[in-house]
């Protein structure tokens, strides 16, 4: 019987030591992308040779922030909005950054 007491004490002092013991609240991972806008302005347009198609306009290219560096991307043929003329998406400069404002149909 006294084994079985000391057997007894030993857990729960055991028991009582683990409880004792801190461990951080919860462990977690957070991943985050950030893409800071551009300090220096795009390079300059590509040059788009393009053909005529009846019955569509051609949307230009343009130069879109990847994060680190600057991307071309192509230009599309479309069908004209009537009423409508394509704005052409433009970078502007603001402040330290340059802001990119992107094209629409607009009247």
């Amino acid at each position: 019987m006294c084994m079985r007491k000391l057997a007894m004490a030993t857990a729960l002092s055991v028991a009582g030591l683990g409880a004792m013991v801190s461990t951080p609240a919860s462990a977690g991972v957070a991943v985050g992308v950030t893409i800071a806008a551009p300090l220096y302005a795009p390079p300059a347009p590509r040059v788009e040779r393009v053909g005529v198609r009846p019955g569509y306009v051609w949307i230009p290219g343009y130069w879109r922030w990847g994060g680190a560096r600057y991307v071309w991307v192509g230009g599309y043929w479309t069908h004209p909005r009537r009423g409508y003329r394509w704005i052409e998406p433009r970078w502007v400069g603001c402040g330290p950054h340059w802001c990119y404002h992107r094209g629409y149909w607009g009247r």
